[in-house]
């Protein structure tokens, strides 16, 4: 309890020191007009309260992947709760906040145009693909969790129908002015996600769970340890908990309606260290309820290949620690949370594609036009298996966290700033995916011995280094490109 107890009290400590640190290093100026004063259309240009713009933007990154990655990741053991809180602080919120000012600082631009404008029209053309794909697979993703969780829940109406309901959602949540229906049904949406984390919460301490302990050693207790290797693997598998590149797809939604820049630290970096806490809650549940990490691993590794076990974890678990009328809200909460990502994630493919085609979205005509082929590319993706969809999800998000970390590493050293800030978790995650993608099992790794594998990460961490080394030198001996301008 006490190493889940100081995880906590360094998640909010490092909102309000570090937090306050990238800020400065930004250089937040609160008399600059912020795009939703300057640029205010009635559909994604829409002013909002800072609260409201922090409460979408907590929505619409916290899918399942701080509920069902953290509990999937403290199966590797207590060095989970230890990456869920230095990934939060120094990566993911880092990450969040730093993306989602440059896109307020540019416009509201969407994130392909923002990592291009750094680092090239070539990686902007394949951002734009990549990200594009990206947002399809956690639509698809975030229908067939929530669609399973709640014909669960429903024993007249199958996975069939709620999916149909859940995407016709998503298809008005991709259409309508941001403030119409999402601005609207979030609260709502969050009430259930708060009751289901503070719920949790309380009833760790009510029921003195026995939380492993940093001091118990951070080795691999993974089943498959053989395999499953705690590096690369666990800093996959909990992602959106500690950093999830899904995040600055969805930051430029918000950076669209934030009305002044000294709300950015509450709402992007904020938004962040809420996710975390949500997900140390969330491995701390799952590696106690069961006694240990062991029983915890034991009761999935008895799960039939295909359940979904990651849901049929928390749904024990709010069942029998909330009751039938609290683990109802708290499987609710776990519903809404995928639901209020997948809906957002559609929404940000429409703008990722309409600024490449500068397009107005003005009218609902050319929001159709683009909307369209990304509903039926989504539904298509639907017929992937969950798992697999899961998996190139996991790989896809932490990839797309690398170019953003590149690119606000390049953009702070463009504006003379200490990119150290950026270039450390960009070093790090450059080493996590790609040694994950050689040593990932087909068909989405090329299933490399992990020696070969690791070795080679750290050959093209080391090679992307050296590059940004290289060229930063040049750029101080012979000028900036502000320099130029």
């Amino acid at each position: 309890m006490l190493t889940f107890a100081g995880c906590l009290a360094l998640l909010a400590a490092g909102y309000i020191v570090y937090g306050a640190c990238i800020e400065r290093i930004f250089g937040m100026n609160p008399e600059r007009p912020t795009p939703a004063c300057t640029m205010p259309d009635g559909v994604d240009y829409v002013p909002m309260p800072w609260w409201r713009v922090f409460l979408i933007q907590f929505l619409n990154i916290a899918g399942l992947g701080p509920v069902f990655g953290a509990i999937m990741g403290v199966m590797y053991g207590p060095a989970a709760f230890l990456w869920i809180v230095l990934g939060t602080i120094f990566g993911g919120a880092v990450h969040d906040y730093l993306s989602g000012m440059m896109s307020v600082r540019n416009n509201g631009a969407s994130l392909p145009e923002l990592v291009g404008r750094e680092l090239g029209k070539y990686v902007k053309l394949f951002m734009r693909l990549f990200s594009v794909m990206l947002m399809v697979l956690v639509g698809a993703v975030f229908i067939s969790g929530p669609a399973g969780l709640l014909a669960g829940l429903t024993p007249g109406m199958g996975v069939l129908v709620w999916t149909v309901i859940i995407f016709a959602y998503y298809m008005l949540a991709t259409l309508l002015p941001v403030d119409k229906l999402i601005g609207k049904i979030y609260p709502v949406f969050g009430a259930a996600l708060i009751f289901m984390a503070g719920g949790i919460l309380v009833s760790l301490f009510i029921n003195h769970a026995p939380i492993p302990e940093l001091t118990e050693g951070l080795y691999n207790r993974h089943p498959n340890r053989d395999s499953l290797h705690i590096f690369p693997m666990m800093f996959v598998s909990i992602a959106c908990g500690a950093i999830s590149g899904f995040h600055a797809t969805q930051s430029p939604m918000m950076a669209r309606c934030i009305r002044n820049e000294r709300y950015g630290r509450r709402c992007f970096y904020g938004a962040m260290v809420a996710e975390g806490i949500v997900a140390l809650i969330w491995a701390a549940a799952g590696a106690s309820f069961f006694g240990s990490v062991e029983g915890l691993n034991r009761f999935v590794t008895d799960l039939p290949a295909t359940a979904n076990k990651a849901a049929e974890v928390v749904n024990l678990i709010s069942n029998t620690w909330l009751g039938k009328l609290g683990g109802l809200l708290a499987i609710l909460g776990v519903v809404a949370a995928p639901i209020t990502s997948g809906d957002t994630a559609l929404r940000s493919a429409r703008l990722i594609v309409a600024d490449f085609l500068h397009l107005d979205q003005k009218p609902i005509a050319k929001r159709l036009l683009i909307s369209v082929p990304i509903f039926i590319l989504t539904f298509l993706t639907l017929h992937m298996n969950f798992d697999v969809l899961w998996r190139y999800f996991a790989w896809s998000n932490q990839t797309l966290a690398v170019f953003t970390l590149w690119a606000v590493t390049v953009y702070l050293f463009r504006n003379r700033r200490p990119y150290i800030v950026a270039l450390l978790p960009a070093l790090f995650m450059t080493c996590v995916s790609s040694t994950y993608l050689l040593v990932a099992a087909r068909p989405e790794g090329f299933g490399l011995p992990y020696e070969i594998a690791l070795t080679a990460g750290i050959v093209v961490t080391a090679s992307l280094l050296a590059l940004f080394l290289a060229r930063t030198g040049k750029r101080e001996r012979f000028g900036t490109d502000d320099d130029a301008r």
